[in-house]
């Protein structure tokens, strides 16, 4: 499967629906007591994207970037505007928001992650779309100006130098998520000439 590394149009994503979605298995017991099984490690986001149209033009971008990907056949980048930094979604990312791992003077890969929760059972998502130009990476809690670099394609950043031992390695950054359209035909409706909209353009996360 290919990957397309464009972003579907921000204007239009940001009215869309959705979120993470996981697959767990209840069993409720003759006691009422319940037995769960968590059957993904890691959630999946789904979205639906019509809400986000405010026109004829949009509808057009949309046609159009949908036969491009040719339906469900390529992935490309999608931006999830409640979760789309390494802080808040109101906040400025800092190098030191998210702790990617620990130098052991050998090490000179890590992958970008965003930690949620804390303390009883923090999620750690890998994030492989960074946006361009906004990693920034600390060593220590220190800003490093040079002496790495980060692979926008998958998240990976790659220093020259392998962190010292015991070294905190930590990153901030905007990101995309990669998804595809889950759906193979975009109906549209259009009572008027210049009022149209498509009430499903429905995306599912992919792990490209």
């Amino acid at each position: 499967m290919t990957f397309h590394e464009v972003r579907f149009p921000p204007a239009i994503s940001r009215g869309a629906s959705g979120g993470p979605e996981r697959r767990t298995d209840v069993v409720t017991l003759g006691s009422g007591h319940e037995e769960r099984n968590m059957r993904w490690a890691d959630s999946r986001r789904r979205y639906n994207a019509g809400y986000g149209l405010k026109g004829v033009d949009d509808l057009h971008a949309v046609i159009a970037f949908f036969e491009e990907r040719r339906g469900r056949g390529h992935g490309f980048r999608f931006k999830d505007w409640a979760d789309f930094k390494s802080c808040a979604p109101r906040g400025t990312p800092a190098a030191t928001d998210q702790v990617l791992g620990e130098g052991d003077d050998g090490t000179t890969e890590f992958k970008l992650v965003k930690t949620y929760g804390a303390g009883l059972a923090p999620w750690v998502r890998t994030i492989s779309k960074p946006v361009s130009g906004t990693v920034v990476v600390a060593l220590d809690g220190v800003a490093q100006g040079s002496g790495w670099s980060v692979d926008e394609t998958t998240g990976l950043v790659t220093f020259e130098t392998a962190p010292d031992e015991g070294v905190a390695v930590s990153a901030g950054f905007e990101f995309d998520v990669p998804v595809r359209f889950d759906t193979d035909r975009i109906e549209v409706v259009l009572p008027h000439f210049e009022h149209g909209e498509i009430p499903s353009i429905p995306l599912v996360e992919i792990r490209p």
